[in-house]
């Protein structure tokens, strides 16, 4: 039996409001997301705020120390003038076979006690973790490392890293400045460099690091939204859990904040990276970053991934492991980087 014109029209009527109800919806996300960008925007100013009194941002400049041929890279060692009161020396890696632009990374090194290290850690790994230079060699990613504040070139005292980071401290306390703050002033003023680079896709481009590394990249990639691709690495520590485990002195005076709780948490820190893709990879049996504080943090953002983005761009997850990368870590860290920064 055909349809009565009226049946025609009533099915019309539904269709035309499923289509409106259909519009509404996607014009009341499209004005979450706008309010939820904006407040992301209102809240990294308030946490720049809370870092002290920073240099002049300024046009990052580099000169070109030597260049090293390695197998499948050649490295530049440049000066790099980020802040206008130390010169701070970096690696810059560039794969043989890269395709032009091509996806960068910007390395963060670790703590560890390991003063003398700093950039180095990009070609000779740790203890904890191995080299990740053949990885981004192999994978066809520029990639930058710098020496942060009173780490390998920067360090003040050469025989004595631990007195160097605790003069550095108390000093830039004294003169209105925090070290941390200045410490991600540097990888803000660095990631703008790289992003400058003719080699680099400024589209494309991640931070990772481990330990101090992690932790710096949670932040700059909360701070500063050219970062499109987070990899942290045994240091997504909630600040209440590490309290509640009476933990503080695990981590470096470097991580402390002054009024930093009056405002922020872990997590309302990380929801500033939200949309963008984050893989975070924990040790259960790591004292720096308590289990329960690392599942607070993740039951937080995840339903703000799927909110805002897509829920399967931010995992969160616990390894039977104390402060180490263990081979299924770099497994997932390779398969992050193909799918976000590669598009493989």
């Amino acid at each position: 039996m055909n349809p009565t014109r009226r049946e025609i029209l009533q099915a019309g009527t539904l269709a035309a409001g499923s289509f409106l109800l259909a519009d509404l919806a996607w014009a009341r996300d499209d004005t979450a997301m706008s309010e939820f960008s904006k407040h992301q925007e209102q809240r990294r100013k308030e946490l720049w705020g809370l870092l002290g009194d920073l240099p002049e941002r300024r046009r990052p400049t580099a000169t070109v120390r030597k260049t090293e041929k390695h197998d499948g890279f050649t490295l530049e060692h440049l000066v790099l003038d980020l802040n206008g009161i130390e010169p701070v020396p970096a690696y810059l890696l560039l794969p043989d076979k890269r395709t032009t632009p091509a996806p960068a990374m910007q390395y963060i090194h670790w703590h560890g006690g390991d003063y003398d290290v700093g950039k180095d850690e990009l070609l000779r790994g740790t203890d904890a973790l191995k080299a990740y230079a053949p990885v981004f060699a192999e994978k066809g990613i520029v990639t930058l490392a710098i020496d942060s504040w009173v780490f390998g070139e920067r360090m003040p005292y050469r025989d004595d890293g631990g007195r160097g980071e605790s003069d550095t401290f108390k000093e830039m306390l004294w003169k209105g400045r925090v070290l941390w703050g200045m410490m991600m002033f540097d990888e803000l003023q660095a990631l703008g460099y790289l992003a400058s680079r003719p080699e680099v896709d400024a589209g494309r481009i991640g931070c990772m690091g481990m330990s101090m590394g992690a932790t710096k990249a949670w932040w700059l990639a909360a701070l500063d939204e050219r970062i499109q691709l987070c990899i942290d690495i045994c240091c997504l520590t909630d600040f209440d859990a590490l309290i509640e485990e009476k933990n503080l002195r695990g981590h470096g005076i470097y991580y402390y904040v002054p009024s930093l709780l009056k405002h922020f948490s872990t997590s309302t820190i990380n929801e500033l990276i939200v949309p963008r893709p984050r893989l975070s990879v924990n040790g259960r049996f790591d004292g720096l970053t308590p289990p329960t504080g690392v599942e607070k943090v993740r039951d937080h953002l995840r339903p703000l991934y799927a909110k805002y983005g897509n829920e399967s761009d931010c995992r969160i997850e616990l390894f039977d492991c104390k402060h180490e990368e263990l081979p299924e870590m770099r497994v997932l860290a390779l398969e992050w980087m193909d799918r976000h920064l590669l598009g493989t």
